[in-house]
């Protein structure tokens, strides 16, 4: 039986993280599967822990692991991969609420010899671009993709691709998709996922695409991972 491990990595998420892990109880076509949901947390200081400890005693889920891992997301989600025990990975957002049966979406891909992908993705805000946005994300075109939509994969394919590059501190979830999409080994499931679009409201819609699509520039014409980082650190709030 194909069982899914859910890999969340969070830093200071104490606001939205036990309203995702209720979505991902209660929104699985069948528990049993999910083989564990790992939470690696990367130095929260905002209580992230205790909101996930409370969560997890009060619904006494074994299904439910915090682990710490070193900052960073690639480093968080590889140090989450590497305690799991699922043979589909399935790396999200603590922002992202994927739809109802995804994990049953997720096997049949699998089953099907599909080996990763993501779901559709709209954002919940109604400005104009930001629905086009979501909208243009149900098409395969590498330009429509990035890690808001969530990602899974087998955990022979992520191992074959060497796991998140750790040289990566943003970029990390596009750069595996690079590679999945050089070997054409890429699905999108036409099941609506639905993430925040907190860091927009945080940075205005126009300036935050803008320096998205500097930094997808920057990286097609080669810039380095730790300049990339800086750019962002530069230009990019929260």
């Amino acid at each position: 039986m194909l069982k899914i491990s859910i890999i969340i990595p969070i830093l200071n998420e104490a606001s939205t993280i036990d309203s995702l892990l209720d979505h991902l109880l209660s929104s699985a076509y069948k528990k049993e599967n999910i083989q564990e949901i790992l939470i690696a947390d990367g130095g929260s200081t905002d209580g992230s822990q205790a909101v996930i400890t409370a969560f997890k005693k009060s619904r006494n889920d074994r299904l439910i692991q915090l682990i710490s891992s070193a900052k960073g997301r690639a480093r968080q989600m590889n140090t989450a991969a590497a305690l799991s025990r699922g043979a589909i990975l399935y790396f999200l957002h603590a922002d992202s609420f994927p739809p109802t049966a995804y994990d049953q979406h997720i096997i049949e891909q699998v089953q099907q010899q599909k080996l990763a992908g993501c779901f559709r993705m709209k954002f919940d805000d109604t400005h104009w671009w930001l629905r086009l946005a979501g909208w243009l994300t149900k098409f395969k075109y590498r330009a429509c993709r990035g890690g808001d939509q969530s990602q899974f994969i087998t955990r022979e394919l992520f191992e074959e691709l060497g796991r998140y590059n750790e040289a990566y501190t943003i970029y990390e979830d596009n750069d595996l998709i690079n590679k999945l999409y050089a070997r054409n080994e890429f699905v999108v499931i036409q099941k609506w996922l639905i993430t925040s679009a907190r860091k927009y409201h945080t940075n205005g819609v126009w300036k935050l695409q803008y320096h998205f699509w500097a930094i997808y520039v920057k990286k097609w014409l080669g810039a380095s991972p730790e300049a990339l980082y800086q750019y962002y650190k530069k230009h990019i709030t929260g």
